[in-house]
């Protein structure tokens, strides 16, 4: 396939691709490696206060704590391999400019649009769960219902087009707010801790392999993959900040492995405080789970009602966070042709606009249509056990093809730890049939849509200079001299 350089926008314009490319600008240097670890860490962080215990339902409380391992196994894994990819293409494409050059046009679509599924549905998700959590509280009267998920979407997106800097530091703060209510919650909730209440679930006699530790059988731990994932999901959407970091090649390994490490702790705490203080029967239905592990008797205290405010202060972090990664991967995507060109348009304050609006706007018609929540995440887990599945095995090709290729930071343990990623990837991938199947049809029509359009108009309508189209023709300029 060629790349079909731009014509000019209208004759006499001059250069057409200098023009393009003047509208299309991200604003440089705008964050270093503290404000991207909090970024990471913003991406997750609501799902530690809600979502991973009904994975207690699916497997119990040993189903649900290996299935955590194992989720985190692999997304350590998947973390070092793209601190290595992010190094070598330190782009706003993250995991479809690395799956561009590792696996083509085809593979880097199909990459790409794996992750706007994810950063599109988990936002409109979040909405909903933010709705639930202001009409529990009580906030102003309201209750859950398209106002609450309107304000949302018009609030924080506008912060997001005030510009990234400020978007990325009040990320910071409410992140910052979240966690430490994470650790006071541990604290109070490790005084009640009895580790007779983690194995509490009735056990099914008829599963394979069942007892008190695994009520549901082995087969609890494979459906229990998508909860565990809960505690990480999203934290791969650092490198798409590449464009917007100061000093990419290094700054963006940092940042990424540092919020892993900070997610792994939290999981620890939030998972063993929250099922030692109250049993796992009772918070694995629970929509608040940190806090009914705080109220053995159903009646709110003062360390309740914090961790309930966090816990909101939680989803704003993640939901804030998540609009600002699925922006950036439309707006990559848009950039090059893959999707619709005037989705990459930027303000003067350098803000992909339309690529904030556009997803918004889809956003908040699901949440206000359907108000299903867990149906949405579900459809965001299916998208993203894709895009984790194609980055690791684009870090195997390009490791293997282009062994030479200069890489500021190398992933420790090379191609063996991006395989363990691979594997566990599409086990999580075939989970997601396990847990929602009518979820994973929809995401996989919508899928198959998107790659329906790139089949039939854009893959002949490639922009061959942005940064990712002309990174991946440098390395097949490259083969042809050899």
């Amino acid at each position: 396939m060629t790349l079909k350089p731009l014509k000019s926008p209208s004759p006499g314009s001059g250069d057409g691709q200098d023009a393009y490319f003047a509208r299309r600008a991200l604003r440089r240097g705008s964050a270093g490696w503290l404000l991207l670890t909090g970024l990471g860490v913003a991406y997750v962080v609501s799902g530690d206060f809600s979502g991973w215990n009904f994975g207690l339902a699916e497997g119990g409380f040993g189903g649900l704590a290996i299935a955590m391992l194992l989720m985190g196994v692999m997304y350590a894994c998947m973390v070092f391999s793209l601190a290595e990819l992010s190094s070598i293409l330190p782009t706003a494409g993250g995991g479809y400019g690395f799956a561009r050059r590792a696996l083509g046009p085809w593979g880097g679509f199909l990459t790409g649009t794996a992750i706007l599924i994810e950063y599109v549905l988990a936002p409109a998700a979040i909405s909903i769960f933010i709705g639930d959590y202001v009409e529990s509280l009580g906030l102003f009267g309201l209750t859950s219902g398209w106002p609450v998920y309107l304000a949302c979407f018009v609030v924080f997106i506008g912060i997001h087009l005030w510009g990234v800097g400020e978007a990325l530091r009040f990320s910071f703060v409410v992140t910052g707010i979240a966690v430490t209510a994470l650790l006071v919650f541990a604290i109070g909730a490790f005084t009640e801790f009895d580790a007779s209440g983690l194995n509490d679930i009735p056990v099914d006699p008829e599963a394979f392999g069942a007892n008190s530790w695994l009520p549901m059988g082995l087969l609890g731990i494979w459906a229990a993959f998508p909860f565990g994932m809960w505690f990480f999901l999203g934290v791969e959407g650092v490198p798409l900040a590449a464009e917007e970091t100061r000093d990419p090649a290094r700054t963006l390994p940092r940042a990424i492995v540092w919020s892993m490490g900070v997610l792994v702790v939290l999981a620890l705490l939030t998972f063993l405080a929250s099922t030692g203080a109250r049993g796992s029967a009772a918070i694995q239905d629970a929509g608040n789970p940190l806090v009914a592990a705080l109220q053995p008797d159903g009646e709110p205290t003062t360390l309740s009602r914090i961790v309930n405010y966090a816990g909101l202060a939680g989803l704003i972090a993640s939901f804030f966070s998540l609009i600002y990664a699925g922006s950036r991967q439309l707006f990559a995507l848009s950039r090059a042709g893959y999707l619709p060109r005037f989705l990459s348009l930027t303000s003067r304050r350098k803000a992909p606009y339309l690529g904030l609006l556009v997803p918004g706007a889809v956003g908040f018609g699901l949440a206000a249509s359907t108000g299903d929540g867990a149906r949405m995440l579900n459809v965001a887990v299916f998208g993203a056990t894709i895009s984790y599945a194609l980055m690791s095995l684009s870090h195997i090709v390009l490791r293997r093809r282009e062994p030479g290729l200069p890489r500021p930071y190398r992933t420790p343990g090379g191609t063996a730890t991006s395989s363990v990623a691979l594997v566990l990837a599409c086990a999580a991938l075939v989970a997601t049939f396990l847990v929602d199947v009518t979820a994973a049809v929809i995401a996989l029509l919508v899928y198959g849509a998107a790659l329906a359009y790139f089949g039939v108009y854009s893959k002949d309508r490639l922009v061959a200079r942005a940064p990712e189209e002309e990174f991946a023709a440098l390395a097949a300029a490259e083969a042809e001299l050899r």
